[in-house]
């Protein structure tokens, strides 16, 4: 279906913090079945693409390595890691698979996928992703729509058309394709209930679909400052790789770093998404969950999976790597990290209706200069 997936694992995830940090980002937490997030993206990735890359912090190759080596050899052989010298956001991040991925060819297309959510079931998600590769093969780029299903103010929107399009390759909604009118940031609550209420808008699921050639010509034309460093590499030669538990690590690809540091730190959406003229949506059919914070994180988990004892505090979720005792306390989620690894030791308490300020405690953690913590 697709040549090749990308998947992005960058990211620190501190919206799950102090289980998430930038040691262990999200992606590597468990998720379902004891996968973690990332696997479950790898499964989605080789069910689709003849190859799959995988673009993570050089600090995050050995979690990638982890669990990417519990896959079959037939299928650990077809990936290849390429490991960040600096993050850059998911600009530059795509245009590297870009121009990596037209070292094998021109006429190829890209699945890019997202590492941190749940997405099922994988029969729906290929079903969807089959009607954006034939879009992608038509000079478009394609996006997934979610159906908003709540006013999320912590999501962006694609606005799309419903008009009638006489353009005999834009099907306009049939076979679940649509133009796309706009691009939304975040919205405030007023204007998260006006989209919600709208079957013009969608939330933004960060995955996209493209031929590669299209996609090169797109970025020179929209933001050159973002592709031309990497338009500077040469072919990685053989030498450049190693593999480890069977999976290729592209380890010496030389001028990359340069690349990194001349590059422009910017996401996808704003480089290419917002400026492009051949932009698509797919409607997507499928079940997909952002874990946005510890509530809904604690629901896809289900159970508290540690030792914990517990006195008519039953309403209460704990993940800790130490004992736990609570008495008479109630709709709690206690997250400790002990520091047993060589890592500062953290812990967060919070009421289960405010862990959306999560994300205010990291700012807080910054402002103080603790980095460390994160």
């Amino acid at each position: 279906m697709f040549n090749d997936c990308l998947i992005m694992a960058g990211g620190s995830g501190t919206r799950l913090w102090p289980a998430s940090s930038s040691r262990l980002p999200k992606q590597f937490l468990p998720a379902e079945d004891k996968k973690s997030f990332f696997t479950l993206a790898l499964e989605r990735g080789l069910a689709l693409a003849d190859r799959v890359i995988i673009i993570t912090g050089k600090s995050h190759i050995h979690h990638v390595i982890s669990d990417a080596a519990k896959f079959k050899p037939s299928e650990k052989k077809r990936i290849v890691i390429i490991g960040e010298p600096i993050a850059k956001n998911t600009g530059p991040a795509i245009a590297c698979a870009v121009v990596y991925s037209l070292f094998s060819g021109t006429d190829r297309n890209m699945l890019v996928l997202t590492s941190d959510h749940i997405i099922k079931p994988l029969s729906i998600f290929k079903a969807d992703a089959g009607l954006a590769a034939k879009a992608a093969g038509k000079r478009k780029l394609v996006v997934f729509g979610i159906p908003p299903i709540r006013a999320e103010t912590g999501y962006g929107y694609i606005e799309i058309s419903l008009k009638e399009d006489k353009n005999k390759d834009n099907n306009n909604g049939k076979n679940g394709i649509f133009s796309v009118t706009a691009f939304h940031e975040k919205p405030d609550v007023k204007k998260a209930k006006k989209y919600c209420s709208s079957n013009r808008f969608f939330w933004n699921s960060g995955m996209f679909a493209f031929n590669v050639s299209f996609m090169k010509e797109e970025l020179n034309s929209l933001s050159p400052e973002v592709i031309l460093p990497f338009e500077k590499l040469k072919p990685p030669k053989l030498s450049d790789f190693v593999v480890q538990n069977g999976i290729k690590i592209l380890k010496n690809w030389k001028g990359l770093e340069t690349a990194y540091k001349n590059t422009k730190n910017i996401s996808f959406d704003y480089a290419i998404s917002e400026k492009s003229k051949n932009t698509a949506m797919v409607r997507s059919n499928f079940d997909w969950i952002d874990i946005g914070n510890w509530e809904e994180y604690i629901e896809l988990a289900k159970k508290t999976h540690s030792l914990v004892f517990s006195i008519e505090s039953d309403t209460c979720f704990v993940d800790s790597d130490i004992p736990v005792a609570l008495a008479g306390v109630e709709n709690l989620i206690v997250v400790i990290r002990s520091g047993k690894n060589g890592t500062p030791a953290s812990a967060l308490i919070t009421k289960k209706d405010q862990t959306q300020k999560v994300r205010d405690i990291v700012d807080m953690i910054k402002t103080a200069g603790k980095t460390d913590l994160l």
